[in-house]
């Protein structure tokens, strides 16, 4: 699918035809490199917007459906669920599209839905096209003031085989760019900028724009993945097409300072986050916050699987230049399809010419190969020295550990405080309103522990507390009375020590036994 430059807009910035002989005009701004990133970066969005101009020619009607939101929407389900070595699932990603499909238009059938969604992705992967890309065409200016006309390939979403045999999707820098708003950026510089700017809406209690800022850094960690895993699969390939004297050695240690960095960035970004959720009374401020945390921890996931790979990249060089500096040498060359057959056949009559496509398919074709070993293939392997291998692998560098802090909202003090107020005799419970009020002469923050120790005393782990051999439980019933305390509401618990089957116990352990 091609998204051509408008003509008018290159007469323009082309303008009328200098006179021989007068001075070349001084070049404007569509000679800074930053415009052709600008102008590729626009391209990058024309898929989208064309989704909702040709869902016109659909049968049927189309236009109450947002296409471009449905298919920013596949994006990033895509880029969410891809991993380090597969995709995402075709089916998976339908699936939860549906959803968004159908609220735009609750009243339309299911069938409808699922074809809109099926008709967005497959768009997004343009598969009506001969290689599966999108090109636009952009112009710059020369090294002399011309006007020239350049190309631009992308794509989007592209099917790649995964490890079992399977056609999974991944997103590509150029789809991750339109989904996060930053366009043709460093991948580091941009990574670091997300997580301070995160870091300082957390500390503001801006929670809603955090939350935006946290994805945005998620995004940019999953297409730092992407460039070492292309990296790796070229180095599969052919390890002399990739510098690994000098670009890829240094992007390995750049990429193990910046995962370090971010780890114990993101540590303390998640040490915030839980101060803030624990602290907030209100509830969307709790909402926002959960949902912070699981996106950074995510994000440190994400990170320290990153870090495996780098670690696993040196080797693999290795193994791969062994591996295809020493590969046995084709038995015979290769057929020349082009120059051997084609272009002799093309200028004969037919009548010659299929004499001789009908002795090629006759004898380069066949139903199966031979499975016959050649003497000297076999020789040759039998008389390889076997490959020295490090008995214990390769040498693990030392892990730089840092202490977490400790952000209990508790001391040891108070939980020892709380424990001996709940020691109660095994005849004598207590109401929890009444527990409450000697927790609250004794220490203000304790009467909070109390509660959450009673509430989750009120259904207590039986079986556990049995089969270790426990020889009372702490329990709590409500009867129904209502809890009269000016911080808590609720029940008033019944709360005691019930005693456990002593006997019955040691009976069980000795048939165990």
């Amino acid at each position: 699918m091609t998204f051509p430059a408008p003509g008018t807009a290159a007469s323009q910035l082309n303008g009328p035809a200098r006179p021989e002989g007068a001075t070349r005009p001084a070049p404007g701004p569509a000679a800074d490199e930053g415009l052709a990133r600008r102008l590729r970066a626009l391209a990058c969005t024309a898929p989208l917007h064309d989704l909702d101009t040709r869902k016109a020619n659909l049968a049927g009607e189309y236009g109450v459906y947002a296409m471009a939101e449905v298919a920013l929407a596949a994006i990033d389900l895509v880029t969410l669920h891809m991993d380090f070595d597969t995709g995402a699932d075709h089916e998976q990603i339908v699936a939860r599209l549906l959803p968004r499909v159908a609220a735009q238009a609750p009243h339309r059938p299911a069938a409808e839905h699922e074809r809109v969604a099926r008709w967005v992705l497959e768009n997004l992967i343009n598969v009506g096209s001969v290689d599966r890309g999108f090109r636009a065409v952009y112009g710059t200016f020369g090294p002399e003031g011309e006007y020239v006309r350049r190309d631009y390939d992308f794509k989007l979403i592209e099917e790649v085989p995964g490890p079992g045999g399977g056609v999974y999707l991944r997103t590509t820098d150029e789809a991750v760019n339109v989904l996060v708003g930053a366009l043709d950026t460093d991948v580091t510089s941009a990574q670091i900028a997300a997580e301070v700017k995160l870091e300082v809406l957390i500390s503001r209690g801006r929670l809603a724009d955090a939350q935006l800022a946290a994805e945005q850094a998620r995004y940019r960690t999953v297409q730092y993945a992407e460039t070492l895993r292309r990296t790796l699969d070229a180095t599969r390939r052919n390890v002399r097409a990739v510098d690994w004297l000098r670009a890829v050695p240094d992007m390995i240690t750049e990429a193990l300072d910046h995962v370090a960095e971010r780890y114990r960035h993101e540590n303390a970004i998640l040490t915030n986050i839980r101060k803030a959720r624990d602290e907030a009374e209100d509830h969307e401020h709790k909402r926002r916050a959960a949902e912070l945390v699981d996106i950074v921890k995510d994000c440190i996931r994400r990170h320290t699987q990153l870090q495996s790979r780098l670690l696993e990249a040196g080797p693999l060089f290795r193994a791969e230049q062994d591996r295809q500096a020493f590969a046995p040498p084709a038995g015979r060359s290769g057929l020349d399809l082009y120059g051997q057959l084609v272009a002799p056949v093309l200028p004969l009559p037919v009548e010659q010419a299929i004499r001789v496509t009908d002795a090629f398919f006759a004898r380069g074709t066949g139903f199966r190969t031979g499975t016959s070993v050649r003497l000297g293939d076999l020789v040759g392997l039998l008389f390889q020295p076997p490959v020295e291998r490090e008995h214990l692998g390769a040498e693990m560098p030392e892990p730089d550990l840092i202490a977490t802090p400790d952000d209990s909202r508790f001391s040891e003090e108070q939980l020892e405080a709380a424990t001996a107020l709940l020691d109660l005799p095994a005849d004598a419970p207590r109401r929890l309103s009444g527990l409450l009020a000697e927790a609250r002469r004794s220490d203000p923050d304790l009467p909070y522990l109390v509660a959450l120790m009673a509430v989750h005393a009120a259904s207590p782990p039986v079986g556990t507390a049995y089969r270790q051999g426990e020889q009372q439980l702490l329990f709590a019933v409500d009867d129904g009375t209502v809890l009269d305390d000016p911080e808590f509401g609720g029940a008033d618990l019944i709360v005691g020590k019930a005693l456990l089957d002593a006997a019955g116990m040691a009976a069980d352990r000795s048939e165990v036994a």
